[in-house]
């Protein structure tokens, strides 16, 4: 494929200009409107985000202290064996 270059004319490239400057500005209320959605999209993730980490905090915030659960669960491993028993003689 060649590299093919039509020579314009000062008209020709004036109106192309024009062309290209008309064909932006019709453009503008669409990249507007994209521009205020993607806006509102990172807002609400930035919302969704700072909702869950709240709701992290308020979970960690509301468990006991870890050294309680360590105790908890030696008292009930010990609870779960069974009792020594004596054989008769």
């Amino acid at each position: 494929m060649e590299n093919q270059q039509e020579e314009l004319t000062a008209e020709e490239l004036s109106q192309k200009k024009d062309e290209m400057l008309n064909f932006y500005k019709d453009s503008m209320p669409y990249l507007e409107a994209q521009l205020n959605y993607e806006k509102k999209l990172c807002e609400i993730d930035e919302m969704r985000f700072k909702r869950a980490n709240i709701q992290m905090q308020y979970a960690m915030m509301m468990a006991p202290p870890e050294d309680i659960q360590n105790e908890d669960s030696i008292e009930e491993t010990n609870q779960q064996q069974p009792k020594e028993r004596k054989l008769k003689k």
